[in-house]
């Protein structure tokens, strides 16, 4: 039986200084780093996110087109506002403002610095 996601590429132009951002913006740690420029980064609950080199084309994506379009990240909402103040002050691309849903369920959708599309979420109650 499939457990879940255990870790998600990222393929960019500066591995090391993409993984720092990571490390810097989210607290996350280095817990691989093949010592030829791939990295994973672990969060607070386990998920990873390998970041390895691209060797294509860059390319840029919208909010729907085809394919994996966003990483979401659960937050708590004591620190969603604080998160968002500091990625806004580290002069990230937004991509949807802070929204807040009937549900009290708050999202904020941004880029990181290789142009990688992410998701803020704070759920009152979970799926």
């Amino acid at each position: 039986m499939i457990k879940g996601i255990e870790h998600i590429a990222v393929c960019a132009k500066d591995t090391k200084a993409l993984t720092d951002w990571y490390v810097k913006m989210f607290g996350w740690t280095i817990v691989y780093d093949n010592g030829k420029g791939t990295y994973f980064v672990k969060a607070q609950d386990g998920s990873m996110l390998e970041v390895m080199a691209s060797s294509g084309e860059d390319f840029t994506s919208s909010m729907k087109d085809g394919g994996i379009r966003h990483f979401a990240l659960s937050i708590d909402d004591d620190d969603f506002d604080a998160m968002v103040d500091r990625l806004k002050a580290d002069g990230v691309e937004v991509v949807t403002d802070i929204a807040i849903s009937p549900k009290g369920i708050k999202t904020f959708f941004f880029k990181d610095i290789e142009g990688n599309i992410f998701h803020l979420i704070y759920r009152p109650v979970a799926l």
